[in-house]
């Protein structure tokens, strides 16, 4: 099916195949990376064989490396063009190696080694960054139309929850089940636990491929702006461009309270709720409302506008949360467990996946104050910002954990323990999902300005003689 394009410049509207081929790279990334943030934590104290501080530390040191790789990676990708793009390359050249170190870091041949859990997870962590940064950048050559991009990101984050939904109920079903114990928090489990990541490592792979076949860059920086991109331009562009700044911080809070209650999760079903075996529905349902509601979001947004759509969901996910926490004997009361679940996944599902699509517009904002394109210095912004947000994601469950006195492989936890379970499902992500709308309030970029932001840049173009 060919792409249906508008007559005026730079605004693309694409077809179906391209949208879903786009959508599919977040899909697969979601394969591997998702499959880390959820369960990587738990696999390192309950498999792997590390304390919970030791794990905690490792994961802000990883984030620390990040702060440092992101910006460079972003610098480069402007700067430079492959053979395929100057973007789509990277979805081969660094999704082949990706896919290899996400089966090392779940391997467990070197069963309590701290070096060996540093490199695996640290070269893991960089190469996810050499994807991703250009994989976000892509986003934004892709068209400038407004409603367009709007369908992108919600058929992209549609993609993503089918690639969540196979990690969230697919891993702890096929790891329990090939298990030869039958369980997946035990060292005997590990096996279990390889092939899982081996077989989702290389479906991602043939995924990330599928996205290439169907990607193009229409809209991207003039080659004679091309080697003016320096490191510092991050830093600039941070400091000039307010809206940016807004994103950024939001960023954080949102990957912050995503990554400190899936963290949580395992832990929360088996030591809590006492039913280790819902613990795939009970993921599953975090995924499952995005396909009721991404498909409708663009609608939601033309009705309300964008504030209201981010504070009405964030709200609804703030009542899920409150609903888990309060829910009295979790083990009696599964039923209710899995209603909270649901209401918490339909808030933070859309309010999420929606904030990807501001990303195109701070990019188009910069551009318009400064006549350069740079997506890729952008994408790195607020790649450090999300990464931060894992970082507490990260650190935030191992320190709670060891602070509580939770003790791995202990048939029943103590109070003070469950308790701090419950605050990494419920209390801690409800916080930061306040802290989260204070921030999204300020986003003041409009569609009626942005679209009057696009034109301006293209006639800036005609008129020098450029394009696309």
């Amino acid at each position: 099916m060919a792409s249906s394009e508008s007559t005026a410049a730079g605004f693309y509207r694409l077809s179906w195949l391209q949208r879903i081929g786009f959508g599919a790279g977040d899909l697969a990334q979601n394969l591997i990376y998702n499959t880390v943030a959820t369960y990587l934590l738990f696999f390192y104290t309950q498999v792997f064989g590390l304390g919970a501080g030791v794990a905690a530390t490792m994961f802000l040191v990883v984030r620390l490396v990040d702060v440092v790789w992101d910006p460079l990676v972003g610098t480069f990708v402007d700067k430079h063009t492959t053979p395929w793009g100057r973007y789509r390359g990277y979805l081969i050249l660094a999704g082949i190696p990706l896919s290899v170190f996400a089966v090392l870091v779940f391997w467990n041949g070197f069963s309590g080694s701290l070096l060996y859990a540093y490199v695996t997870y640290v070269g893991l962590s960089m190469l996810y960054t050499l994807l991703n940064v250009p994989y976000g950048a892509l986003n934004a050559s892709l068209t400038r139309d407004n409603e367009e991009i709007s369908v992108l990101t919600t058929t992209r984050m549609f993609m993503a929850n089918i690639g969540g939904l196979a990690v969230a109920f697919g891993v702890p079903v096929i790891v329990q089940a090939i298990s030869p114990t039958g369980d997946w928090g035990t060292a005997a489990a590990a096996g279990a636990w390889q092939t899982t990541m081996t077989v989702f490592a290389a479906v991602g792979l043939a995924v990330l491929i599928f996205c290439f076949s169907q990607t193009r860059e229409r809209v991207v920086m003039d080659a004679a702006h091309q080697e003016e991109v320096k490191l510092t331009d991050l830093v600039v562009e941070f400091r000039r461009n307010r809206h940016l700044r807004t994103l950024a911080f939001f960023f954080v809070t949102a990957f912050a309270m995503m990554a400190v209650g899936n963290s949580g999760a395992a832990y929360y079903m088996t030591e809590v709720v006492h039913h280790e075996e819902l613990a795939g529905w009970f993921n599953a349902l975090g995924v499952l409302p995005a396909f009721v509601f991404l498909p409708i979001v663009p609608a939601i947004r033309r009705a309300i506008g964008k504030r209201a759509l981010f504070i009405s969901f964030l709200l609804v996910g703030i009542v899920g949360l409150a609903m888990l926490y309060f829910i009295p004997d979790p083990a009696h009361n599964v039923a209710w467990v899995l209603v909270a679940q649901v209401v918490r996944s339909i808030g933070i599902i859309v309010a999420t996946g929606y904030m990807w699509a501001l990303v195109p517009e701070v990019i188009s904002f910069g551009e318009w104050k400064t006549g350069r394109r740079i997506s890729g210095i952008v994408n790195a912004l607020t790649g450090i910002f999300f990464k931060a947000g894992f970082a507490l994601g990260g650190v935030v469950p191992g320190i709670v954990l060891a602070a509580t006195g939770y003790v791995a492989g202990t048939e029943t936890q103590t109070n003070g323990a469950k308790e701090g379970i419950l605050w990494l499902v419920s209390v801690i992500p409800g916080i930061l999902l306040i802290l989260a709308i204070v921030i999204i309030s300020r986003y003041n970029l409009t569609d009626e300005q942005l679209v009057e932001i696009n034109r301006e840049i293209e006639a800036r173009h005609r008129s020098a003689g450029g394009g696309d």
